[in-house]
């Protein structure tokens, strides 16, 4: 756990400090499907499709979102996209939490939440069955149910948002909507089936789900 949370402090920490030097790590758009971090006109286009709920996702976090900042992204080698990946209404209300706000909070609140994931996870587990019925109900009320018990308020109120604020990206059912529909053309376009998983220039990878795999395959690219 220790070890955890060192490298958690790491992420955030490198995220800050090239943050500070000005470099593209700072660069943050929203896109049709995401929210594209880096040089817009860098010759290699990386895309991550994360979910919340996906452990091995949290990994990816921990371990390589740090050296893709340093050493691809800052530079401004490499823009760096990340797409949720709808899997259940525990990622619905998380993807709503990580995207309310100014596309400048996008990333550190995506960090924040996969840091965090053994937490509130743990927590969802534990869930009951009424829990669960008022939850997954597909309804804003049901959300923000979940993102009381979880303690998801708790969190995005560390990062400046109050609960107004949060309870109106909750209540988007438009965005809620198109965040599934975006992982239904992601899944046909590119065929994603699970997380993480990483298209480089338009082309899946194969077998690669996690940051050595990845770092393998881009460093044949420079």
């Amino acid at each position: 756990m220790k070890q955890f949370v060192r490298a958690a402090g790491l992420v955030v920490a490198a995220f800050l400090s090239v943050g500070a030097n000005g470099n593209w790590n700072t660069n943050v758009v929203e896109t049709d499907r995401g929210y594209e971090i880096g040089n817009p006109d860098a010759d290699v286009h990386l895309i991550e499709f994360v979910s919340y709920t996906c452990p091995h996702c949290a990994d990816f976090t921990i371990q390589g979102e740090a050296p893709l900042q340093l050493a691809y992204i800052g530079p401004g080698k490499m823009k760096f996209e990340v797409r949720s990946f709808i899997r259940n209404d525990v990622d619905l209300a998380a993807t709503m939490l990580v995207q309310c706000g100014d596309n400048s909070k996008f990333l550190q609140n995506h960090t924040m939440f996969m840091t965090k994931q053994g937490t509130w996870l743990g927590e969802a587990r534990k869930a009951s069955d009424a829990q669960l019925a008022q939850w997954l109900n597909g309804s804003a009320s049901g959300r923000q149910s979940m993102a009381s018990a979880l303690g998801f308020y708790k969190m995005m109120e560390t990062r400046g948002y109050g609960r107004p604020e949060l309870d109106k990206c909750l209540s988007d059912q438009a965005l809620a909507d198109r965040l599934s529909s975006n992982t239904q053309k992601d899944m046909t376009d590119f065929g994603v089936r699970g997380t993480p998983s990483f298209v480089v220039n338009g082309a899946l990878l194969e077998n690669v789900h996690g940051w050595q795999p990845l770092e393998q395959h881009l460093n044949t690219l420079y």
